[in-house]
C-alpha cells in the first residue's frame, strides 16, 4: 500500500490501482504496451464529501481500504514515491467489493 500525504478534497477519492496481469493463463508474458489499464483498486484516502447547494455535507459511501471498480477513463493519474495513484470523483466509482 502506498504511503501518501495527499488528502482528496470534496467528493474525490485517492486510489491505488491494482497492477494489470503480467502473463496470460497459458504463461505468455504480456508486454506493457499491450496491457489493459486496470479498473479495480484499493481506496487509500477519501475526501470529506459532496456539499449541496444548501451547504449540507453528504459523506462519501466508500471508505479507506475498500476495493472498488471505477470508470475506465475517469480520474487523474499521479506518481507518488514510485507508486502510480489515481484521484477520481465518487461518481466514477461503479461498485464496491463486498466482503
Amino acid at each position: 500500500m502506498a504511503n501518501t500525504n495527499y488528502k482528496p478534497l470534496g467528493d474525490r477519492v485517492l486510489i491505488e490501482p491494482e497492477a494489470p496481469e503480467q502473463t496470460t493463463k497459458s504463461g505468455i508474458v504480456i508486454p506493457d504496451s499491450a496491457q489493459e489499464k486496470s479498473q479495480t483498486g484499493r481506496v487509500l484516502k477519501v475526501g470529506p464529501g459532496r456539499t449541496t447547494d444548501e451547504g449540507k455535507l453528504i459523506p462519501l459511501e466508500v471508505q479507506e481500504g475498500d476495493i472498488i471498480i471505477y470508470s475506465k477513463y475517469g480520474g487523474t493519474e499521479l506518481k507518488v514515491g514510485g507508486n502510480d495513484l489515481l484521484i477520481i470523483k465518487e461518481n466514477d466509482i461503479l461498485a464496491i467489493k463486498e466482503s
